[in-house]
């Protein structure tokens, strides 16, 4: 019996320790992936050059000479701004898609199912082409950040308002975000439709999905709101494991799974739309980076939680460097994304077959 007992435990931490080494590899992977990301660019800067400008400008070493000005400068307003954008994006993208994927108990589901981006989207253009900022004293792109926050908060906001008076299900939020999302973008649609082409080539710039509005003044608020919605997603995470189950065993393991669902609703909107208001709409993160990780670490969100958010940090950060390189003055993020995750979701589907 302890022969049986000492290979089961051997076994059980072996089967964990794959899911650890896994979560580890992809967080040094990301960490790489922050060097790589500093040193692309029009202006080449070596890789290990450009951690070396980066800890000496946190260290407060003033750089001496042109050439060391110009590239501290380079580093440290330019990129490195858009490379943590990155991160905070990816992880915070990749922990909402987990969360919704098994609040929803649907596969489809991602951080932007609620219809949170269709709103960020048009707060943005409101301000952008009509030139109307919800909040009187701001201007310029705060305004539009503003609005875009304000506004992806709304579908979100109908849920939990007609969860109050009668019982909801995942399908019928799920059906309610897409209700909210096709009546947004169908404003949207028609602002631009009346707006005149330069106005409509900037709001297409905002919703396509770009890190490259990050500056150093909305960098807080972002890092601030997701790391605490991300804390609060990786506490709900073994209730997460009971809702993933369906709601009869949560209940009867003492969970009201309703109540749950929206309190991490709530959470993944503020998450997504601290996200979106800076960054626009990009997309397959939150759908395609909870998928690839299950493969190799299961669906206990234990462990799904965290190694979704390292992978989703390496694969928006890499995906933005290939976005920077396209073309002569780059692409948006979000098309890049779009264009490795579809392929990519296509793939996982064909491979998982019907189990899906």
């Amino acid at each position: 019996m302890s022969d049986a007992n000492t290979d089961f435990k051997t076994g059980y931490m072996i089967y964990i320790s794959k899911k650890v080494l896994f979560i580890t590899l992809f967080c040094i992977l990301a960490a790489l992936s922050v060097g790589l990301a500093l040193s692309f660019g029009k202006y080449p800067i070596g890789f290990l050059e450009s951690y070396e400008i980066f800890f000496d400008h946190i260290r407060g070493r003033v750089p001496e000479g042109e050439i060391a000005v110009t590239k501290d400068m380079i580093i440290w307003e330019l990129r490195a701004p858009r490379v943590l954008m990155g991160l905070i994006a990816g992880a915070g993208l990749a922990a909402c898609g987990v969360t919704m994927q098994s609040v929803m108990r649907n596969p489809l589901a991602d951080p932007y199912t609620t219809g949170v981006s269709s709103g960020a989207s048009l707060g943005a253009i409101i301000y952008l082409i009509l030139g109307i900022s919800l909040v009187p004293t701001l201007i310029g792109q705060n305004a539009a950040i503003a609005n875009a926050f304000l506004l992806s908060l709304i579908p979100a906001g109908l849920i939990i308002l007609i969860s109050r008076f009668m019982k909801t299900t995942p399908a019928m939020m799920i059906l309610i975000g897409v209700s909210v999302m096709f009546l947004f973008s169908a404003i949207t649609s028609l602002i631009m439709l009346v707006s005149h082409p330069d106005q409509v080539a900037e709001a297409y710039s905002w919703t396509a999905g770009t890190l490259g509005r990050a500056t150093w003044s909305n960098i807080p608020i972002s890092a601030g709101i997701v790391s605490a919605c991300c804390a609060i997603m990786m506490v709900y995470s073994g209730k997460l494991n009971l809702l993933s189950s369906g709601d009869k065993c949560a209940r009867s393991l003492g969970l009201n799974p309703d109540g749950t669902r929206v309190v991490l609703l709530v959470i993944v909107s503020f998450a997504t739309a601290s996200i979106v208001a800076f960054t626009g709409t990009i997309g397959f993160i939150g759908l395609v980076a909870p998928h690839m990780v299950r493969i190799f670490v299961g669906s206990d969100n234990r462990y799904l939680m965290p190694a979704s958010m390292a992978f989703g940090a390496f694969m928006l950060t890499a995906a933005d460097c290939l976005a920077r390189e396209a073309g002569t003055a780059g692409l948006p993020v979000g098309v890049v994304t779009a264009m490795i995750g579809g392929p990519l979701f296509l793939y996982l589907l064909v491979r998982k077959g019907k189990r899906t």
